[in-house]
């Protein structure tokens, strides 16, 4: 039955995938270095680098290769043949789990087959990061590359300096990406090592899985809700990074699918039972093939919980059996009367084993612990959702009877009381005051809506149950508040809508924080403190024209008469010399007498 289900949806998704996979090609790259010759064998590449390829085969994407513990060569033929295939695609990805090292500045991969004796070495037996950013380059629309790469480097402590002024520094150096439309992402920040964590992906690669392939998801947002979910699960030790920037327009790793017209079946009955099932199958091959059924959603959340119980059990099995093996060994020893270092290496040896067993058991009841509480909220969920349901359908046949009633009355009165008359709501509806507040309370809840919720279905309310159905994947009527809209929001069990910040202002938790730098910086526009730039002196210059063309005004100019100060008195009293006129003699009758007037020219 569920093999039938599958291929059915399979189909269905082919012939719904048919107009997008033409216009829209997406082909990706992963590569998983675990098996190191000249370092230590790293854990979980190989794991991460098989979950990153299944998430991007399950996404869609028209080609996947996944390439694990290459060489050199193997690794620099991948670049070349995945260059080739990226001339035609509109979305390129490289994935890279493994070794990385930085070098003066720039970052480079490291192949199972390095050695690394010197600093020289590196240019010689690595991959540069820019080789795969020009792998990349010819996609249309997004070129991403993602980098789990950020570990200690295992070559620090052997390396030989032939330069001492040469810097080899831990983690990754930070680059900016010089053609458009391209993005690095760190799964730690640069100058920073990541965590491979205790179980069998890390972090960063689980936190991917859970983001990336979300339908519509804007990958800007999908890597920040990666982040939050890394410093979550390392207690704010790991914090990934992305470089490079995007255009205006969302661009999701994986398009919305369209809607089918017509009424459709609630397609949560069939997921619901065909995770039953495997529930009651309790194995792995069962959740992983519920999982490339249903990739995304609530169940398939539950199905990884559950699938991270059954990995806490192996571990836990191998762990027990390699105790057992190890006290057995170190019986067998003192019985035969081995040498004394013999017998305290296998003693070492079994309390080794016998703390990983340990460790396992306590790993494997944290994820049973996890699993029996997903599997109470599940239950509690649909619960929930089956009491909406079937209030919802008490309202709806409350509303029909009440109609019916009205509709009895109304044929029963006179024509003028058929005219004026109108059905009366339902007794067992909330009244649209009621009911709108209930929605708006709701949106608060799953954090869509800022304001107090008081019954207004204003511009605001209708906005945030846009954004709820952006988040949510719903359909609902934002004009107005309805009973639909109560009960989606009530099936929600958590934050729907992620906490956006003003400037000034970062994430903390369900709360933004604002942003205290120390003395000397000031938030950036990237809102990150910035040391605050010196002023300069501006020197300026006189305008040698207008001080010249003033001069010449100012010389041309006829000169302003001017009063003298002085005063003239005669019989009818004093008063001051007239402008442009001095004292001294003036002509008289009596020549021998000289008499002082007012002489003007």
């Amino acid at each position: 039955m569920i093999v039938l289900r599958s291929l059915s949806l399979l189909i269905f998704g082919l012939w719904l995938g048919c107009g997008s996979a033409q216009a829209d090609k997406r082909v990706a790259l992963v590569i998983g270095n675990s098996a190191y010759k000249n370092a230590p064998r790293l854990a979980n590449p190989v794991n991460d680098a098989g979950l990153v390829g299944s998430m991007f085969r399950n996404a869609g994407f028209d080609t996947v290769e996944i390439r694990l513990d290459l060489n050199a060569s193997e690794m620099r033929r991948s670049l070349r043949e995945f260059a080739a295939r990226t001339r035609d695609a509109d979305m390129a990805v490289i994935y890279y789990a493994g070794h990385g090292i930085e070098l003066d500045g720039s970052n480079y991969l490291v192949p199972t087959d390095a050695m690394l004796e010197t600093d020289g070495d590196v240019l010689d037996e690595t991959i540069a990061l820019d080789r795969a950013l020009y792998a990349v380059e010819p996609a249309k629309q997004l070129r991403l590359v993602i980098l789990d790469a950020c570990r200690d480097n295992p070559f620090a402590k052997t390396m030989k300096r032939t330069l001492a002024s040469r810097a080899i520094g831990g983690g990754l150096a930070k680059v900016e990406p010089t053609s458009p439309n391209t993005m690095i992402a760190f799964a730690a920040k640069a100058g920073s090592t990541a965590s491979d964590g205790d179980s069998r992906n890390s972090p960063f690669a689980v936190a991917l899985t859970d983001h990336l392939p979300k339908p519509g998801l804007d990958l800007r947002k999908a890597f920040g809700f990666v982040r939050d979910d890394v410093l979550k699960k390392t207690g704010n030790k790991q914090e990934p990074y992305v470089y490079g920037s995007l255009g205006g327009s969302d661009v999701p790793l994986v398009p919305l699918r369209p809607v089918a017209a017509g009424p459709q079946a609630n397609p949560q009955d069939s997921v619901r039972k065909d995770y039953e099932l495997a529930l009651q199958a309790g194995l792995r091959e069962a959740w992983e093939a519920f999982l490339q059924t249903y990739p995304y959603g609530f169940y398939a959340n539950l199905a990884r919980v559950q699938l991270k119980k059954i990995a806490a059990e192996e571990d836990r099995t191998v762990a027990t059996e390699k105790a057992r093996l190890a006290e057995q060994e170190k019986a067998r020893l003192a019985t035969e009367r081995a040498q004394k270092a013999e017998q305290e290496k296998a003693a070492a040896a079994a309390k080794a084993a016998e703390e990983a067993r340990i460790a396992a058991e306590k790993a494997k009841q944290i994820e049973q612990a996890k699993a029996e509480a997903a599997e109470r909220d599940r239950k509690a969920a649909e619960a929930a959702a089956a009491k909406s349901l079937a209030e919802k359908r008490a309202l709806e046949k409350a509303a029909t009877e009440a109609a019916t009633k009205q509709a009895a009355e109304k044929k029963a009165a006179d024509a003028e009381s058929r005219k004026v008359a109108a059905l009366a709501p339902p007794p067992s509806a909330p009244p649209p005051g009621d009911l709108a507040k209930s929605v708006q309370s709701e949106l608060r809840r799953v954090g869509c809506l800022s304001v107090a919720a008081d019954g207004d279905w204003n511009a605001a309310t209708q906005r945030s149950l846009t954004l709820f159905n952006k988040y949510a994947g719903t359909q609902l009527d934002a004009k107005l508040a309805s009973v639909d809209a109560l009960d989606a929001l009530k099936a929600k069990p958590g934050r729907v809508c992620p906490l956006v910040c003003n400037f000034g202002f970062k994430a903390d938790g369900d709360q933004c924080a604002k942003i205290t730098c120390r003395a000397g910086y000031h938030v950036g526009d990237d809102n990150e403190c910035e040391k605050v730039p010196e002023k300069k002196p501006v020197v300026t210059r006189e305008d040698s024209k207008r001080r010249d063309q003033d001069r010449k005004e100012a010389e041309s100019a006829a000169p302003k008469s001017q009063s003298s100060g002085q005063m003239i008195c005669n019989n009818a009293g004093c008063r001051p010399v007239a402008k442009g006129c001095h004292l001294g003699p003036v002509p008289n009758a009596n020549a021998s007498a000289k008499i002082t007037g007012e002489v003007c020219n």
